[in-house]
């Protein structure tokens, strides 16, 4: 999970100045690198998703209200215009979205559980909170599947076998054909697959990042869902996780220590 932070945070500087930063060659963190609502709802995710403790209902509510609760502590980490409705409303309810949010916050569910088919369940809950629309969902279930497959070993090819025949994203596009064109696009249908691709042709943790951020777009989400991925897939340098863990504040950094002494309490078992 703390990759998907990581993607978040270099990303950030780059999300709406595509067009000058097309290539893999910038600072990788600079002053100007910092969390962003991918950060802050990747924490809520992740809190919900323990609270639920793996019952469909359960994980909807503790999700939805770790969501606001954590939403109302960082108002301005950069929300879309719908999901600040949602959060300032009196009874939320889901708004249908397929935008690339319910991926971006999704990593919390590729390590927490023992089998894919649990990844997948719980992937959907955390999406239906808001994103409930079938392509909203799937961005999800795709992420989280590929973090999954990744921390237990799969290979590449199958990873992208498996993406590709069960949510039906075009993987046969390289990054060098994708970046020309590529423009900011918060969709799921337009994110996801890019970020997956990323991952794909990167050969370290660290490229996977410069990877994603280099193909323009909404960078920081990119980063984020490659990021995620690419951890599992490589393992993050300790250097990374500490420069990360120094750019969070208290609050979430104590957050991310509860999903990993969760995380060793499984694995542990």
């Amino acid at each position: 999970m703390l990759g998907a932070i990581l993607g978040d945070i270099v990303g950030s500087p780059y999300e709406f100045d595509h067009n000058n930063y097309k290539h893999k060659d910038f600072p990788l963190l600079s002053e100007k690198s910092h969390f962003t609502d991918d950060t802050v709802m990747t924490v809520a995710v992740a809190r919900g998703l323990i609270a639920g403790k793996g019952i469909p209902e359960r994980t909807f509510e503790e999700t939805k209200s770790e969501m606001r609760i954590w939403g109302e502590t960082y108002p301005h980490a950069g929300y879309g215009g719908m999901f600040r409705r949602w959060l300032r409303a009196e009874h939320p309810q889901p708004y249908g979205s397929f935008g690339n949010g319910s991926a971006m916050r999704v990593a919390a569910a590729g390590w927490l559980f023992d089998t894919l088919d649990k990844t997948l369940e719980m992937a959907k809950v955390t999406a239906e909170v808001t994103h409930n629309h079938p392509e909203g969902i799937k961005g999800a279930q795709a992420t989280a599947a590929a973090i999954f497959l990744a921390r237990t070993g799969h290979s590449k090819s199958e990873i992208r076998q498996y993406v590709e025949q069960t949510f039906g994203y075009d993987l046969s596009r390289t990054c060098d054909e994708i970046r020309p064109g590529y423009r900011h696009v918060e969709t799921c249908q337009q994110t996801v697959p890019e970020a997956v691709i990323a991952f794909l042709e990167s050969n370290s943790f660290e490229d996977a990042l410069r990877t994603a951020v280099s193909l323009g777009g909404d960078s920081d989400t990119l980063a984020c869902i490659t990021g995620g991925i690419a951890e599992a897939f490589y393992g993050m340098p300790p250097e990374l996780k500490k420069e990360t863990l120094k750019r969070l504040p208290e609050d979430l950094r104590a957050a991310y220590e509860l999903f990993r002494q969760n995380l060793e309490y499984k694995m542990g078992s």
